[in-house]
């Protein structure tokens, strides 16, 4: 499967699990002297795992303390909050890609700064 799909289900599974073991499994799973720090990838991991938690209120720890202090329950959220939060997910994904594809389009492949950064080189001046 393509990367964007993993890090999309990643980021529903982050909506019924806590989004820092989902990541750390995920640093097993990719190498990071072939992924460096910076690669698109691990932007797209943080974006959909961070924002994925919001699609169900148990999937982030503010959803969490809601629960606790204002006495939201799940059916409530989940019936008036849940599908605002995934079109915004999947609004989000869409605008990371469409994003990342447009900037690689305009931008030489030598300037793009991510490249340079995890290549370890300094950037022009």
């Amino acid at each position: 499967p393509s990367q964007e799909i993993i890090a999309t289900v990643i980021g529903i599974a982050s909506a019924l699990i806590d989004n820092v073991p989902l990541v750390a499994a995920t640093m097993g799973m990719y190498d990071l002297t072939e992924f460096g720090t910076d690669d698109r990838l691990w932007q797209l991991i943080a974006l959909c795992a961070g924002t994925g938690g919001s699609i169900f209120i148990i999937g982030s720890a503010s959803g969490v303390a809601l629960m606790g202090l204002e006495k939201v329950d799940f059916i409530w959220y989940a019936k008036n909050i849940s599908a605002g939060a995934a079109v915004g997910y999947f609004g989000g994904i869409a605008a990371y890609l469409a994003q990342t594809q447009l900037v690689s389009m305009l931008a030489p492949p030598a300037l793009l700064v991510a490249d340079v950064v995890s290549q370890g080189g300094a950037l022009p001046m």
